[in-house]
């Protein structure tokens, strides 16, 4: 037997309050399979499991429960000796059957009118998650759909609700445990942002606006292929010793409705092309502030990127998010004086800060990270 323990959903979360469970004991799981909801300050998260087995000795609803404590016990699944008696999957639930389904997924259920009742989602014993609920959206046709049964909606968990006050104090204690922990080491450059700003505008001339470009596609993806160049900022540093992410993984930092800030993963985000890019990060904005992300969106970022975007300051200095080794900022794109062949002649500018860890890497180095975005960004069609 092998335990499933409660997540650390990111360096500030202590602990998190079991709301749902998506599973019963007997059930059969495998590794990604979201199978309890739980409730952090950062909101309500789809937590996945990361082992392959059988459920067993659930913990109770309701508790507030330590990082690395017990959530279930999971046993090795028996081969079945024949195909009669093998495990048969979960049928859909009746009318009028109570299916199992994330607050998230019951929220955004409701926003776009898809009605629960018989539907059998991609979880464990056919739960509803998040990504079943965008999958029937998306394939609706005109018709008229039937608002959500009354008998599908399931009595809500008790909950504290979102608690910005709460958020900050965590961020705070984070942040502080990072400025005495990690040597940080700060480095800064404006970059000509003239043949991007040229490259999106004939790129978004003749599309709808959903299909659309924005600036924050361009940083992002320059950064990851940069990273890629220069691993050594993308990982993490744990008893003093650097250990390279498996991919690289960009934490986006999104600033919440009411306060506070969350910076979920956008994964293997230098293999993406910049429509899916795009796409990715729009709905990674969408559900961080509706309360619709996985737990492995809080612990596989391997970098943190946050861009202050039209409305912020010109520059962003961030603290390095423990235990990660770097953080990557842009401040909003402004004109200035820029000298071109010799000529003082106006240009669109976005500042790109660096805040690493000294233990990891050198300011030679970070200087290459900045040089690599830099050259990224002058050839946007080739990201």
């Amino acid at each position: 037997m092998a335990d499933f323990l409660m997540p650390a959903l990111g360096a500030d979360m202590e602990t998190g309050r079991l709301v749902q469970w998506l599973v019963k004991p007997g059930d059969r799981v495998r590794r990604g399979d979201v199978v309890a909801v739980v409730e952090t300050h950062k909101g309500a998260i789809d937590v996945e499991i990361f082992l392959d087995g059988v459920i067993s000795e659930l913990a109770p609803l309701g508790q507030d429960m330590k990082v690395g404590a017990r959530l279930a016990r999971v046993g090795p699944a028996v081969a079945s000796p024949s195909p009669a008696t093998s495990a048969i999957p979960a049928a859909a639930p009746t009318p009028g059957q109570r299916p199992l389904v994330s607050p998230a997924a019951r929220r955004r259920a409701r926003e776009l009118g898809v009605s629960l009742e018989g539907l059998r989602g991609s979880g464990v014993g056919g739960a509803v998650v998040l990504a079943d609920v965008e999958r029937v959206a998306s394939s609706m046709t005109s018709a008229p759909v039937e608002p959500v049964a009354a008998a599908a909606a399931a009595p809500p968990p008790a909950r504290r609700g979102f608690d910005p006050s709460q958020m900050r104090q965590a961020i705070a204690a984070a942040m502080g445990r990072s400025k005495r922990e990690i040597p940080h080491y700060y480095l800064g450059s404006p970059i000509d942002f003239q043949a991007a700003t040229a490259w999106l505008a004939g790129y978004n001339r003749d599309r709808e606006p959903e299909q659309r470009l924005l600036p924050a596609a361009l940083l992002l993806k320059a950064t990851a292929l940069a990273l890629r160049e220069l691993p050594e900022f993308n990982g993490f540093c744990e008893d003093g010793l650097f250990r390279a992410g498996d991919g690289i993984h960009v934490g986006w930092a999104v600033a919440l409705r009411g306060g506070g800030l969350i910076a979920p993963a956008i994964h293997d985000a230098d293999r993406l092309v910049l429509p899916e890019l795009m796409a990715a990060l729009r709905d990674l904005v969408q559900r961080a502030r509706a309360g619709g992300l996985r737990s492995s969106e809080l612990t596989d970022p391997t970098v943190t990127v946050t861009s202050l975007g039209e409305r912020g300051a010109e520059a962003v200095w961030g603290v390095i998010y423990p235990p990660q080794v770097a953080i990557i900022g842009f401040g909003r794109v402004v004109e200035r004086p820029w000298v071109v062949d010799g000529q003082v002649v106006p240009r669109p500018l976005v500042q790109v800060s660096l805040a690493a860890d000294h233990r990891v890497s050198d300011g030679h180095q970070g200087g290459r990270l900045l040089a690599a975005i830099d050259r990224a960004l002058q050839s946007p069609g080739t990201l």
